[in-house]
């Protein structure tokens, strides 16, 4: 397979660079940011994050974040080779640095992207990165697909305006080979998805997918999911492509009781998103 990421690698490692060392000013604690929402994830996710620094896989600063790791572009590569990608026109993914690789494949590959403002946090929940759009305004797809980037040349929509996606990328501190995952703790990738289903955005057929390092993935008896948590359909790293094949059901939508206060409080959209839900 001919690597979409030759031409544009040194760019792309740039901006990962820098994104991390932006991510590593920021205060944080080796717990992670919201420890003690589940003891035993809590101390899953702090070793992962130990692992991947004491053995060299990391890019930057990782713990209380999406870990970024060395091969993140060797895993969207293989990514690329799957029919689920290479048949999807509509790809969501997640805005953290390891999945810079992906977002860039997307643009390259003509694929309408979306990504999420990191943690939600504006009164608008999404970013539209149009590969033709750019093209015209003159937009190298490389300065696009970082999250710094999509904001600033990304169209700013609301989920009712939003197409519906054929593939749905997510970030994940660990995963199991059955499907199992776990973020970084704060909720966003299962809030997310709850409200596309609910939105109708994606349904039990679109394939839930990451990209991560060999070392992120654990035993299957390490991750517990619960009726809100969304399994993972494949797990794609730097040297594998992992189809779960999962026995866990997809949630229905929006778990309103599982919902954190601190969601309620820092998402701005996410009271009327819930108003008008639990309206129907």
């Amino acid at each position: 397979m001919q690597c979409a990421y030759s031409i544009s690698q040194f760019s792309t490692t740039v901006n990962i660079r820098k994104y991390d060392i932006e991510m590593s000013e920021k205060p944080d604690n080796n717990q992670g940011r919201w420890e003690g929402r589940n003891s035993k994830k809590d101390k899953l996710r702090v070793e992962v994050w130990t692992n991947l620094e004491n053995q060299g896989a990391s890019i930057g600063h990782v713990f209380s974040h999406i870990p970024n790791f060395k091969g993140a572009d060797q895993a969207a590569a293989r990514l690329a080779e799957l029919s689920i990608w290479k048949n999807a026109r509509v790809v969501k993914c997640n805005p953290d640095a390891p999945q810079i690789p992906v977002r860039l494949r997307a643009l390259q590959d003509g694929k309408l992207l979306y990504a999420p403002v990191p943690e939600l946090a504006k009164d608008f929940p999404f970013l539209e990165l149009d590969p033709d759009d750019l093209k015209k305004r003159g937009i190298p797809f490389e300065s696009a697909a970082p999250i710094e980037g999509a904001l600033k040349y990304g169209r700013r929509v609301q989920f009712q305006e939003m197409k519906p996606f054929d593939i749905a990328v997510v970030g994940c501190v660990a995963v199991t080979r059955i499907g199992g995952r776990t973020g970084k703790g704060g909720g966003f990738a299962d809030l997310e998805l709850g409200i596309f289903r609910e939105m109708n955005l994606v349904d039990s057929n679109t394939p839930i997918v990451t990209t991560v390092h060999s070392l992120q993935v654990v035993g299957d008896e390490r991750v517990t999911m619960v009726a809100h948590d969304t399994p993972l359909n494949w797990i794609i790293t730097p040297d594998k492509v992992i189809e779960t094949n999962t026995s866990f059901p997809q949630p229905d939508g929006v778990y309103w009781g599982n919902v954190q206060a601190d969601q309620l409080r820092d998402i701005p959209f996410l009271k009327t998103l819930r108003e008008q839900f639990t309206r129907k």
